[in-house]
């Protein structure tokens, strides 16, 4: 055995102390940005265990989306679920969801089965990763609030795709700075920092273009469109690039038709084919889609 001299003794011992304080530390801290009921970490363990046993993670990636969207039909409509916190929180949520945090959860969970993980920590990291900006959970500032950024940041990330302009999408260039000019529609801009932060993000989304399909062009184009592809709805309303947003599912008619937390109430399919349900959404101009990865 080889014994340490005293000075080397207490110096390794100090870094040890140091390392374990370090660790306590950070735990803490990630305990401290996960916001989660008991009741929702039970829906989670009965979820994933569910989506196992169904043998959804031995399917295609496509297959994985539908059947874990699938799981939450019925689950309720409910608005501003992330809004809960002046210091931005790692919200988890499945008792209730908007049309964001339904394909956010869609997502992560698919991401776990696609990789044969099924643990509560696993999911959180996919949630932390696909929603703010790089995967870095930094204040109200850093959750990706504007869609099209939510799509650009997601694919850099490796997460997924934008098609749209590999099938028939046209070049979209508009201003975006809706939170920012509606300030008072969003009560945790009134910190001037989240403010700043805000109208940093919507610099940089304006130093770029996106695509989106017209919606009088889906119909020709909908059998490029694949069952779990996202489907991003954008608007003509000033300042905003993305109205609603959920997954294509495709039907036995062959129509693609909106499997979305629907403002109706709950989360839900269309019932009829997605082209016909844009017609009837008003300020809707057409749709961006994106395919996982």
């Amino acid at each position: 055995m080889k014994w340490l001299k005293p000075l080397q003794y207490i110096s390794q011992m100090n870094t040890t102390i140091s390392f374990l304080i370090s660790l306590f530390l950070l735990n803490a801290i990630n305990a401290q940005e996960i916001v989660c009921s008991a009741k929702d970490k039970e829906v989670f363990k009965s979820k994933i265990s569910e989506l196992k046993n169904s043998n959804t993670a031995n399917t295609s990636i496509e297959k994985t989306i539908i059947a874990v969207g699938s799981s939450f039909l019925g689950t309720p409509y409910v608005a501003k679920t992330l809004e809960i916190d002046p210091n931005e929180s790692l919200v988890v949520n499945f008792q209730g969801l908007d049309c964001t945090t339904f394909v956010e959860n869609v997502v992560a969970f698919s991401l776990m089965l696609k990789n044969n993980e099924d643990d509560f920590d696993s999911y959180t990291y996919y949630l932390q990763k696909i929603r703010y900006r790089d995967g870095i959970l930094d204040g109200y500032g850093s959750r990706l609030h504007y869609f099209s950024e939510w799509i650009s940041n997601n694919e850099k990330k490796g997460i997924l795709k934008d098609i749209t302009g590999g099938i028939g999408g046209k070049e979209l260039k508009k201003n975006i700075n809706f939170m920012s000019t509606h300030r008072e529609l969003y009560p945790f801009l009134k910190n001037d920092k989240n403010f700043d932060r805000i109208k940093q993000s919507e610099a940089r989304i304006n130093q770029s273009y996106f695509c989106y399909l017209p919606k009088d062009q889906i119909n020709d184009n909908e059998s490029f469109i694949n069952s779990g592809d996202i489907i991003a709805i954008t608007t003509s309303i000033e300042g905003l690039d993305i109205s609603h947003t959920g997954i294509a599912i495709r039907q036995k008619t062959g129509r693609i038709h909106l499997l979305h937390a629907s403002t109706s109430g709950k989360v839900l399919i269309s019932k009829v084919p997605l082209a016909t349900y844009l017609q009837k959404l008003k300020n809707n101009t057409g749709i961006i889609v994106s395919r996982i990865q």
